[in-house]
């Protein structure tokens, strides 16, 4: 038993370190390519290289020919069913809306470090935009493949599937802390966004409609939301500006909506697979 334990701990801790080395490496030729050249941003070809490569070793391209069909159930990136996908994608962008209008109230509610934005000022504009949205998808494609593949799947065969979709976002909890702050709310919000993606991964047996659901949040978060938190002020209740009234109004809406759906695609997904 012992074991066992030892084997399912070493191999979440395992996808979780890959995971994140995959974002730093994005990371760091992002710097060296703002110092060098940030009018070529070259930075997107070769990430883009690097991506397409992890996604077929992992997916079972390559050697060793032994592991192929345990990278490949592990990678679980398989197509999913039409109907199945339309409800996963109508779930997750509704759950992304509450999400983000979650996001606006809380940094007015409570003070929370936040994401700090990144200052693109002085760089061309192609730069800014390809960076952008190469950064959404290293972002969803190393989380999604590492979490809630290898890692989600794996557990998933120990402790069963909505058990493993928790633990996952715990683990990930320390990863959004370094960069997020050690902040109960943000954590709380986060953990909330984690069990989303995992709900997506868990009913379609597929990181595909997560990973497009995360790229779009992350492009919208990078983009428009964490630039403009600067402009939101913590204040008490009653004190906000009327737009945090209406951020309020869509956000119960958006959740109550998307939780509906996510129960049809429950439905749908059984009934399919």
């Amino acid at each position: 038993m012992i074991r066992r334990i030892g084997g399912v701990v070493g191999f979440c801790l395992a996808a979780l370190i890959g995971t994140l080395a995959a974002q730093s490496l994005w990371t760091g030729l992002l710097v060296t390519n703002l110092k060098v050249s940030p009018a070529v941003p070259w930075v997107v070809v070769v990430m883009a290289a690097i991506l397409w490569a992890i996604w077929r070793y992992f997916g079972g391209a390559w050697w060793p020919a032994s592991t192929r069909e345990a990278r490949r159930r592990y990678r679980r990136a398989g197509p999913v069913a039409p109907p199945v996908f339309v409800s996963a994608m109508l779930a997750g962008l509704l759950a992304l809306g509450g999400l983000i209008s979650l996001w606006l109230v809380m940094v007015q509610l409570v003070e929370v470090p936040g994401n700090p934005a990144a200052n693109f000022a002085g760089y061309p504009v192609l730069t800014v935009v390809a960076v952008l949205v190469m950064a959404s998808l290293v972002g969803a494609i190393t989380e999604e493949l590492g979490l809630r593949g290898y890692m989600l799947t794996r557990l998933e065969t120990a402790v069963g599937g909505w058990l493993a979709v928790v633990i996952v976002a715990v683990v990930i909890s320390p990863g959004h802390a370094t960069t997020q702050g050690f902040v109960l709310p943000t954590l709380l919000w986060y953990f909330l966004a984690d069990l989303m993606f995992g709900a997506l991964s868990l009913l379609t047996r597929s990181i595909l409609p997560g990973i497009l659901v995360h790229a779009i949040g992350l492009l919208a978060f990078f983009a428009v939301v964490w630039p403009t938190d600067r402009y939101r002020h913590v204040a008490s209740l009653g004190q906000q500006p009327f737009a945090f009234w209406i951020e309020l109004a869509l956000c119960i809406p958006l959740a109550v909506s998307s939780l509906l759906v996510f129960r049809r695609l429950a439905s749908t997904a059984k009934t399919s697979l």
